[in-house]
């Protein structure tokens, strides 16, 4: 039998069973809520990604009944929660983490949080058993951060890990904040051109070592004065626009001066990290696409060579500068929140060593939409659900240790990627894809488990269209959502009025904005309307201009009914957006630096690559300028008058 959609396409009941069996949709809901079908030769496609053969009647039979004999058995990795017993089909052996065995027909409730295996039916499966949620965060506020913006009199072109030592310290103790979200510190391939997006990075498990602070590695204390001015040289000027091959290359040369200095040590590392440093040593000698190397260094390995010893000791120093960020802020009662960004650059560090979990050549995305209407490509490899299943999740759960590691928070961006993702085959067009779907319980379990045992707070970014799962497996669990001023509307229709700030999500993190949408004095001067007019990105300017206009104008109807605005001034505008974030119940409030001292360009300008200066963007002042910015005085009361 075939089923025929109202978009003319079709799909058989086998594929359709079969597609299922792996978790590959064959049918979605678009943004408005219509039914789409996939396809079949897409939803094949996606198949033969997960090594399931579905091209002939006869294959597809094959790998139907194949799957329906599995149907019956539990999956490589399950998840558990503390407060519930979970049934088994039968008798098996519970093992520990310190290699405790009990004899189990069922997994009890008030098991300790932790990593199992359930030897049954001649197998091993991974048992994940976690709280059934986190504590409840305080309400409290904060800033959201791009460190790279951030600048000082002492730092080298960029923001650095010192410049966040001291923001942490002056905005703990002198404004009372409770949390500063940091862009991701992702891990950069170290050769030209370097990536300056900080969602496209190398490796999502080591930090990015322009945010190094030069003048604060032991290195560079100990070092003989020669040296030190050799070193002090090499700084960058600060520009208009941040220039990330111009940093890396005055900072790389620094690192090696005091490397040398330093005796050329070669710290002893776990193997990651070891495969991390040989990666980038490999990348210096044969280019940054690991895909066009020699073919014998294209699965992961780990050397002992110079290169590698000096990555390796460059990383440590990245790890002991990012503990000493945390350190600080706990010092001051500031969470530290890092964003986790949804994938990594295929051709980087983790494509390279975990290219045994990534679906490589797939290309993470979002199917078409009003905003979007050939769909999004964002090309990032996923996970393949199949391959975390089979080794218990260690890749995912090792990558959420590193962030863990040196944060008291972590934000996952695109949070709906624990419950599905767009998949786009090779060569095919973002609407030329369909949803892969992962098993949520074990994704969210793992999470939840590992911020457990690091006392962290989870941010998700569930912004978009999302599945009422979503927000709802989040809330259940005591994450935090995101609301947006722009979006938070009655109903979550973008139709309808704003919401009223007492109407505000409480599981939620309130923001003005966020880097892909206009500062506050952006979309007041609907700057977001210009920049894309002038580089063509407008079908109809006129109706843009006209629809920010009363986009404005409501927004300053809304803050006048609800008493926050008296007066005219764009400042005035400004700060009492920041007292209706302040009023909501949202748990946590974030401040960007951005919105409060004027800043009208946006970090990001989706759809543009080299048309705009995308996360290139400085601050308009320092932040020495920042402290005795009365403008950033105003702010901060109205957050701690509204939430101490």
């Amino acid at each position: 039998m075939t089923r025929v959609s109202g978009n003319g396409s079709s799909v058989d009941d086998e594929l359709i069973e079969l597609a299922a069996a792996h978790g590959v949709a064959t049918g979605y809901r678009d943004g408005d809520r219509r039914p789409v079908t996939v396809d079949e030769d897409v939803v094949v496609r996606v198949l033969g990604l997960l090594d399931v053969d579905a091209g002939t009647p006869q294959a597809r039979r094959a790998a139907l009944a194949a799957a329906r004999e599995r149907a019956g058995r539990l999956p490589g990795t399950i998840a558990v929660r503390t407060d519930r017993e979970r049934p088994l089909p039968g008798p098996g052996v519970l093992v520990d983490e310190a290699g405790r065995r009990d004899d189990v027909t069922h997994i009890p409730a008030g098991l300790d949080p932790g990593w199992y295996s359930l030897e049954i039916d001649d197998r091993t499966v991974t048992v994940v058993v976690a709280p059934p949620a986190l504590p409840d965060p305080e309400r409290t506020w904060g800033w959201m951060l791009q460190l790279y913006a951030l600048h000082s009199a002492t730092s080298w072109g960029i923001g650095d890990l010192g410049d966040l030592r001291a923001f942490t310290a002056w905005t703990g103790a002198a404004h009372g904040a409770g949390a500063v979200l940091l862009n991701p510190l992702h891990a950069v391939t170290p050769v030209p051109p370097v990536q300056p997006s900080p969602y496209t990075p190398s490796s999502r498990r080591f930090g990015t070592p322009l945010a190094l602070r030069i003048t604060d590695l032991d290195a560079y204390r100990t070092a003989d004065d020669t040296t030190r001015a050799e070193v002090d040289a090499l700084r960058p000027e600060a520009g208009e626009h941040i220039e990330h091959d111009r940093v890396w290359a005055a900072k790389r040369s620094a690192l090696e001066l005091l490397w040398r200095a330093a005796g050329r040590p070669h710290p002893d590392v776990d193997t990651d990290m070891a495969e991390f440093a040989t990666f980038c040593a490999l990348a210096e000698r044969h280019g940054g696409r690991w895909s066009r190397w020699p073919e014998a260094l294209r699965r992961p390995l780990v050397e002992d060579g110079p290169r590698t010893a000096f990555h390796t000791w460059v990383q440590v120093q990245v790890q002991l500068q990012l503990a000493a960020v945390r350190d600080t802020a706990r010092e001051h009662g500031v969470r530290v929140v890092h964003d986790l960004a949804v994938g990594c650059d295929p051709e980087g560090a983790d494509g390279w060593a975990l290219q045994d979990v990534l679906a490589l050549g797939v290309r993470v995305g979002a199917p078409p939409d009003a905003f979007s209407q050939q769909g999004q490509d964002w090309g990032l490899p996923p996970w393949r659900p199949d391959r975390l299943d089979a080794t218990g999740y260690t890749a995912y759960r090792d990558l959420l240790r590193a962030q863990l590691r040196q944060a008291d928070g972590l934000r996952i961006d695109h949070v709906a990627g624990l419950w599905r993702l767009w998949w786009v085959p090779p060569g095919e067009s973002a609407d030329r894809g369909t949803y892969v779907h992962y098993d949520a319980e074990v994704m969210l379990a793992v999470l939840t488990l590992e911020a457990h045992r690091a006392g962290a707070l989870v941010i998700g970014e569930d912004l978009g269209t999302v599945e009422p799962e979503v927000t709802e497996g989040l809330a259940e669990r005591h994450m935090l959502g995101s609301s947006v001023l722009w979006f938070t509307r009655d109903l979550g229709d973008p139709d309808a009025p704003l919401l009223a700030p007492d109407r505000w999500s409480d599981d939620s993190v309130a923001t003005i904005s966020t880097h892909d949408l206009p500062t506050a004095t952006g979309f007041l001067r609907g700057e977001h309307v210009r920049a894309r007019a002038e580089l063509g990105l407008l079908d109809d300017v006129a109706a843009e201009e006209k629809k920010a206009a009363a986009e404005r104008a409501e927004l300053v109807a809304h803050l006048r009914t609800h008493g926050f605005l008296r007066g005219e001034s764009e400042d005035e505008i400004v700060v009492a957006m920041h007292a209706l974030l302040a009023a909501t119940p949202s748990r946590l409030a974030l401040v960007s630096p951005y919105d409060v001292v004027g800043e009208a360009r946006q970090p990001n300008l989706p759809g543009t690559v080299e048309e705009y200066p995308n996360w290139r963007l400085p601050l308009p002042e320092s932040l020495e300028e920042l402290r005795d910015d009365p403008r950033v005085a105003a702010v901060v009361d109205v957050m701690r008058r509204s939430r101490g």
